[in-house]
């Protein structure tokens, strides 16, 4: 007999301490019913990165995106200079008002039937629409979304209420200010969203094991994990690859004595820092066993001289991604098996996994409660 949503999600204990600890269980990985949870829940309530400041600096100014839990977004600077965020939905037959990625517009109007609506999300044009009776155009604007700026980027919530921005981080990221955005990439992961990031949480732990390059630069022995409320804080100090196995470095181009930063912030938004470069990864779930990536990268230097090095950066980036797309896959094969139900947590390496579980819980429960 099928298990309830409710029998699964029950199926994990969030107060049994890490020391004794097992993973969420793997229905929570194959059962779409936990998918249409997440999306409702974990999704829609928490804080999602959607752009950057410096795609809307002039009044006109749009970015546009999906997000995580399936809604089109459009965020906007007004002649005002006020940063807004609306449903990319038209008020008349729901086509998307905006459809490029970001742009600059006076007004934006809706390419299906020509409704347009000012840069405010005040409905300002109907054609043909002078006969209908009972339209109260005031209340046919476009749909506000909650909107924060932190740091260089812009970040919307679907539900109202709950934490602010600042509240929600609660995370010290200095420096990330100083760098400028290059290029973004995007890549297909076939596994549970959920699989990308507890693989992002584990400490470490596969780095030796999965990314021989990077483990030739960064120093396991003395790599440190830092929970906060919502956010994880992984770090290392970078090496030199002399005398590891000559094992050439794959990790991003950072000088011998600095330090990585792995900042994860619930629940899909990581931020990996170097010297002189970053990287930011989006994790959005198509399906139940299928995940997009979106990385952008930044760097100190952007200027032509400097091209070659930052691609170069991305390059080892990418096959640090490759690695990490083949392990993810494999893991999200072995959670279908009838061997595997949940596996127990490494007290050293996989407290971040734990954290990240228990607020998943904590949604869910929440979700499900609501009815």
């Amino acid at each position: 007999m099928r298990a309830t949503l409710r029998e699964i999600v029950d199926s994990y204990d969030p107060n049994t301490p890490l020391a004794e600890a097992s993973t969420i269980p793997s229905a929570w990985y194959l059962d779409p019913r936990i998918l249409d949870l997440e999306r409702r829940t974990v999704f829609a309530r928490s804080w999602q990165l959607a752009g950057r400041v410096d795609q809307v600096r002039a009044p006109g100014q749009y970015v546009s995106c999906e997000l995580p839990a399936g809604e089109p977004v459009v965020v906007v600077r007004g002649r005002d200079d006020v940063l807004r965020s609306f449903y990319n939905v038209c008020r008349h037959h729901a086509a998307a008002v905006v459809n490029e990625p970001e742009g600059h517009a006076t007004s934006l109007r809706c390419p299906y039937h020509g409704w347009t609506y000012s840069l405010d999300g005040q409905l300002m044009g109907t054609p043909d629409f002078a006969s209908v009776c009972g339209f109260d155009r005031s209340a046919n604007g476009l749909v506000p979304l909650e909107t924060a700026v932190w740091k260089k980027w812009i970040f919307v919530r679907l539900e109202q209420g709950g934490p602010s921005l600042e509240e929600f981080l609660r995370i010290e990221a200095v420096g990330l200010d100083t760098l400028r955005w290059m290029e973004r990439r995007r890549y297909t992961v076939d596994c549970n969203w959920k699989v990308f990031v507890d693989n992002y949480l584990d400490g470490g732990y596969h780095v030796p094991h999965v990314h021989k390059g990077l483990d030739s630069v960064l120093d396991y022995s003395t790599y440190t994990i830092e929970n906060g409320e919502r956010v994880c804080l992984q770090s290392s100090p970078i090496l030199s690859a002399n005398g590891k196995d000559s094992v050439e470095p794959r990790t991003a181009a950072v000088r011998t004595g600095a330090r990585a930063f792995y900042f994860w912030i619930y629940p899909n938004l990581m931020i990996n820092a170097y010297e002189g470069a970053m990287d930011t990864n989006i994790v959005i779930p198509r399906a139940i066993d299928r995940t997009d990536v979106i990385f952008d990268y930044y760097f100190s230097d952007i200027s032509e001289q400097a091209r070659q090095r930052n691609l170069a950066s991305i390059a080892v980036s990418e096959q640090i991604q490759d690695e990490d797309v083949a392990i993810c896959g494999s893991v999200q094969r072995g959670l279908g098996s009838r061997a595997y139900t949940a596996g127990r947590l490494s007290v050293r390496r996989e407290a971040g996994e734990h954290l990240f579980h228990r607020l998943l819980h904590e949604d869910l429960e929440a979700g499900l409660a609501e009815g």
